[in-house]
């Protein structure tokens, strides 16, 4: 059965993707001065059920691998950090940023940031988002999630998932924040303005980057952003917690050996940006895999399936 479902799930083609979720790493290094718009999807014959069949073997996990992602994320799946205990900073980025439209999703090029786990430093690559959120809080999807992509000297990639909620509050009152944390690092010093954070505002981080994604509403666009203070988001993150499990990219090549950090904290985003945002990005989640080190849920699917269709034979009447 095994056999005859890996024939049918890899023969379909041959083409290669480009990965969104591990653009900028080794996995998929950045292309200088253009950007690769992806071949995967999530509808059809390019949709997540038919990943592994588009690049031979690069996509295998996909539909073979029994640590995958993203899951439900309830207790007994996942370890918790308290995040304050965990290294994790982002640069500002007082010029703005590159932000680019990868055909699968929006990617920031980030400027610096790293995150230290058992030890080992991960340097951040880039963010981007999911619409609706790939990883279920409990069962509960949630609008939008943000994926903030690591890497290691030695390859390995570790990501932080943020969920992103619409807000039910108007934002608050600019209040001056300093890049100081960027000062240090580049000798400059710079001022912009960013509320505080609030449990149910708009995010400064999330209102300042959608209010240019209409600009990149064409694969393979790209736009330099307004200045981008992250210490909002980093903050936010390290007054929560983290969830963490191994598991894999969400899209393809599907790699394992991920090490996933959900944080318990949730931005927010206004109505009307998230209609912005949701009219560029559209639909880009992968259904939820199974529990970590279970069988992967496409190999039981079609197992099942083979499986049913030989009992129907077996007991169809004779022609």
């Amino acid at each position: 059965m095994a056999r005859l479902f890996q024939t049918l799930i890899f023969a379909a083609s041959a083409t290669r993707v480009f990965a969104s979720c591990a653009y900028g790493t080794h996995l998929m290094p950045r292309a200088e001065g253009e950007v690769k718009v992806s071949t995967f999807g999530y509808f059809g014959a390019n949709g997540p059920l038919n990943w592994a069949a588009l690049a031979l073997p690069e996509n295998s996990a996909c539909a073979t691998g029994t640590n995958q992602s993203p899951i439900n994320m309830v207790e007994e799946v996942f370890q918790v950090i308290p995040a304050a205990d965990v290294t994790f900073e982002v640069n500002d980025m007082p010029d703005g940023a590159e932000f680019e439209n990868l055909g699968t999703t929006v990617e920031v090029i980030t400027q610096g940031g790293r995150l230290v786990l058992d030890n080992k430093e991960f340097a951040l690559q880039q963010f981007h988002f999911h619409l609706p959120s790939e990883h279920l809080d409990n069962g509960t999807s949630q609008a939008m999630e943000m994926h903030m992509v690591h890497q290691a000297e030695d390859g390995q990639i570790a990501v932080v998932g943020v969920y992103i909620n619409i807000a039910t509050e108007a934002a608050p009152a600019a209040a001056k924040r300093s890049l100081s944390s960027r000062s240090r690092l580049f000798g400059r010093q710079e001022n912009v303005t960013a509320p505080p954070a609030s449990s149910g505002a708009p995010s400064t981080l999330l209102e300042t980057l959608f209010s240019v994604v209409d600009q990149i509403s064409v694969p393979g666009s790209k736009v330099t952003t307004p200045p981008l203070v992250m210490s909002e988001v980093v903050d936010a993150v390290k007054a929560g917690s983290f969830q963490a499990y191994s598991g894999s990219l969400t899209t393809p090549p599907c790699s394992e050996n991920v090490n996933w950090r959900v944080s318990t904290a949730k931005l927010n985003v206004s109505p009307a940006s998230f209609i912005k945002a949701r009219d560029v990005i559209g639909f880009n989640s992968r259904f939820p895999q199974n529990a970590p080190g279970s069988p992967n849920i496409l190999m039981v699917s079609a197992l099942g399936s083979a499986a049913a269709a030989v009992s129907v034979a077996g007991t169809a009447p004779a022609a």
